[in-house]
């Protein structure tokens, strides 16, 4: 089995023995989440990257700040309107799920248990949506360590 930063896991853990139906029931749950992902007020981040992709329904931004000391990640999430709610419990789950964790441990994260959260079925029809979140943060991280190895 892979190596999940704890808090994905943990999530992982949770869903990969639900049904179909409970996974939908949770993410349901975990969508209606996502809005405590967004920045809080006086937050300050060493990146930001606010887009609208092609793949995506709306604007989502990424904030991204590393505590110098343990390395530990700060991920937070902007999400315009009319994202899907798919998308948008991904949002809850990766933030949750990544906090604490290394860039490194972000950019080693395989993509492999987003069926496990989501259910085969899901990934097929909504394949860009399950991945994009994901794919930002993995982006952002990638940044991160770039800048940290320019500055060092």
């Amino acid at each position: 089995m892979p190596e999940y930063p704890p808090a994905l896991g943990e999530i992982v853990d949770l869903f990969e023995h639900l049904s179909d139906d409970e996974k939908r029931e949770n993410l349901i749950v975990f969508a209606d989440q996502s809005a405590a992902c967004a920045p809080h007020p006086g937050e300050v981040f060493e990146l930001e990257d606010v887009r609208k992709d092609e793949e995506c329904t709306d604007t989502v931004g990424v904030f991204m700040k590393v505590d110098r000391a343990n390395r530990a990640v700060h991920v937070r999430i902007t999400l315009g309107r009319q994202v899907q709610t798919l998308t948008r419990a991904m949002t809850a789950i990766l933030c949750k799920g990544f906090e604490g964790a290394t860039p490194e441990a972000i950019l080693e994260v395989p993509q492999d248990f987003v069926p496990k959260i989501v259910g085969g079925q899901l990934v097929r029809l909504r394949s860009q949506t399950v991945y994009y979140i994901l794919t930002r943060i993995k982006s952002a991280a990638k940044v991160w360590l770039n800048r940290e190895r320019a500055a060092g």
